[in-house]
């Protein structure tokens, strides 16, 4: 079930450990993301946060809130992006998305196929999404005193088999969140360091959310007809341009008559 739009404002907006976490996962995105010039960018679930550094460039910017969530405006100094909408049902044309960032979503959806679908639906030839998702293996997804420690946890493969029975392919995977979920000033100073030294690690091993990039690859359209030559034609009206010589027997009895 989605959280509520007031309690995710609330921990992103309002709070050291959500600043800090917000930080750190907006940075990852701009790496993959240096830019979306002239481009369509949709976030979904609560991905407003994350989407700020596109404003400024990209053709369009939408932020997708599910019904059950609840919607806020934003941006607070700007023109609203944000939308409610249902999990499977988007307001947005087929094929019109350049990039997709889903964060809180594919985790707490009760349609998560569905959802998926929608996000196909929406992307057009080669779109990329970004699905960032609580690890299953770190220490987020054990705690409720963030957003992380709600809805389903994912490792690293199941998340990629999920994602790719519905034809996404996989572009790079990472994690991110190495810092406790805890707000005690000791952790906040020594956050930085500790997102460092977490890069270094296995990118399962004690990251707090799993950050995937996909792509949508279309497969080439098949041509009419057969699709290769046939190697041994039909002879089924071979004879037509050419008779074949009477037998013997049929030309004696025709100079008899």
């Amino acid at each position: 079930m989605h959280l509520d739009v007031l309690d995710l404002r609330k921990f992103y907006y309002r709070s050291a450990l959500g600043r800090a976490a917000q930080k750190v996962i907006r940075d990852e995105l701009c790496a993959m993301w240096p830019e979306a010039k002239g481009q369509m960018v949709v976030g979904f679930g609560f991905a407003l946060p994350l989407l700020r550094p596109f404003l400024k460039d990209a053709r369009r910017v939408i932020g997708l809130m599910p019904g059950p969530q609840g919607v806020m405006p934003w941006p607070a100094d700007g023109k609203n992006v944000s939308v409610l909408c249902e999990d499977t049902l988007w307001p947005i044309e087929t094929g019109h998305v350049d990039k997709l960032v889903m964060l809180h979503g594919l985790e707490t959806t009760e349609q998560p196929s569905l959802l998926l679908d929608e996000v196909w639906r929406v992307l057009g030839p080669g779109g990329r999404a970004v699905f960032i998702v609580p690890n299953r293996a770190g220490l987020w997804s054990r705690s409720d005193a963030t957003p992380f420690g709600y809805g389903r946890p994912y490792s690293l493969s199941q998340l990629e088999a999920q994602l790719r029975r519905h034809q996404f392919v996989t572009e790079r995977a990472l994690s991110a969140l190495y810092q406790p979920p805890s707000g005690r000033k000791i952790w906040r100073k020594s956050a930085g360091f500790l997102e460092r030294i977490g890069h270094n690690l296995p990118v399962v091993a004690a990251g707090g959310v799993l950050i995937i990039e996909v792509s949508k690859q279309m497969a080439a359209p098949t041509r009419p007809g057969l699709s290769e030559a046939v190697k041994k034609p039909l002879k089924a009206f071979e004879g037509i341009a050419k008779p074949l010589p009477k037998p013997e027997s049929a030309r004696s009895q025709a100079f008899l008559d």
